[in-house]
């Protein structure tokens, strides 16, 4: 893991020897920080129903009130949690590129 911080952290940008350490460590700490909002997000997305009707659409199945709002609910969670954990991934991503500014 640690090659991989190192690969990723010496790219164009020089880094000053005395802040080397930090920046591999706040490098790190953002990558599996990426890494776990990434998953989380895809786990999320595929854990949301379908919006097609499919199949249930040939046999005429109703749906009550209650049922249709209470799926409704736990979407509208779903999709709020998948925007939430896709917005973190792209601050950590600005993040991760503009942090050898401040140790260069």
């Amino acid at each position: 893991m640690l090659n991989l911080v190192n690969l990723l952290a010496t790219s164009d940008t020089p880094i000053k020897d005395e802040f080397r350490n930090v920046y591999l460590v706040l490098s790190g700490i953002v990558i599996i920080l990426m890494a776990i909002a990434a998953i989380t997000a895809i786990v999320l997305v595929l854990l949301q129903p379908s919006n097609s009707s499919g199949i249930d659409a040939l046999g005429g199945s109703s749906e009550t009130f209650f049922g249709k709002n209470k799926g409704k609910s736990i979407e509208e969670k779903m999709k709020k949690w998948t925007w939430i954990c896709l917005a973190i991934l792209v601050v950590l991503a600005i993040v991760f590129y503009i942090l050898p500014v401040f140790f260069g």
